[in-house]
């Protein structure tokens, strides 16, 4: 029964590694044209009121104060992190900005872990080091100047790793009501933002519909990561729901044509690479 369990987790944070990678591609393309906290803002009110009508609607339970309280804080790291990320991709290469995320957002919950559950192993503490040298080869500067959204990049992927964190002690709480709670949260921060330095250009009409449906498609891959935390190691969740960039960076080739540089397509296959080592603990 543990190994069905374990499988099922497996299954769940896939279904996340393709949700997340499809609207992260969606969202960085749209970003180029549209103000990137503008955008956040829209995919997570379309979000919101995805989740909430199907926990609604499916008469799941409600989950207790601790929990939602969790799921809120989770959704505020989350909210500003996608908003950042929206940023970083629309300034630089997503087969840049997406593994050094991934790498920081899978890489700090697996330290979290070692710090309450003891030393991971050999293999993980490798991992360390192949995502250290991706990250180094990827923010190396081409000439002299440093690759556009690094940084932007980094501080979403510190806000991300928060997140799973939260995620992670909002419990055995319903995952739709969990999800749609902090992607209200994620709602009022960014449309915060938004409202109080009424920034709303760039902006183009089609971009909309766009970040409409990235919010749908990324809400649903953070109730695909709830279950998958519920069911089975965070670190495990973590590191699968981690390798989403693949499918961006997937996306960006075929349908934008990008092309990287050596050392760079180096640095990305190391921080890929890396991110199963890391979690595994």
């Amino acid at each position: 029964m543990a190994v069905n369990w374990q499988f099922t987790s497996w299954l769940y944070a896939m279904g996340a590694v393709c949700t997340w990678g499809v609207s992260d591609f969606l969202g960085g393309y749209t970003a180029r044209r549209f103000h990137a906290f503008f955008l956040a803002a829209l995919g997570h009110m379309s979000g919101t009121l995805l989740m909430l009508t199907i926990a609604v609607v499916a008469h799941e339970p409600f989950p207790s104060q601790s929990h939602l309280v969790w799921a809120a804080g989770a959704g505020v790291a989350g909210g500003v992190s996608l908003a950042l990320f929206y940023r970083a991709l629309s300034q630089g290469n997503m087969g840049v900005s997406a593994p050094v995320t991934a790498v920081l957002s899978a890489g700090i919950p697996t330290i979290f872990g070692i710090v309450r559950e003891g030393f991971p192993g050999y293999v993980c503490c490798l991992g360390f080091a192949l995502a250290l040298a991706g990250i180094w080869l990827v923010s190396r500067p081409e000439e002299t100047v440093r690759p556009k959204g690094l940084g932007l990049a980094i501080a979403a992927g510190i806000g991300f790793a928060l997140f799973f964190i939260f995620i992670k002690k909002t419990g055995g709480g319903d995952a739709f009501w969990i999800a749609g709670v902090a992607r209200a949260a994620s709602f009022a921060v960014t449309g915060t933002i938004t409202l109080v330095g009424w920034r709303f250009t760039p902006f183009y009409r089609g971009g909309v519909w766009l970040g409409l449906l990235a919010g749908c498609i990324d809400v649903s891959g953070t109730a695909f990561f709830v279950r998958a935390s519920q069911m089975g190691r965070l670190d495990t969740a973590v590191v699968l729901s981690s390798l989403y960039p693949a499918i961006t960076v997937l996306l960006a080739r075929l349908f934008l044509h990008e092309k990287f540089t050596r050392s760079k397509t180096v640095g990305m296959l190391a921080a890929l690479a890396a991110v199963p080592m890391i979690a595994r603990a």
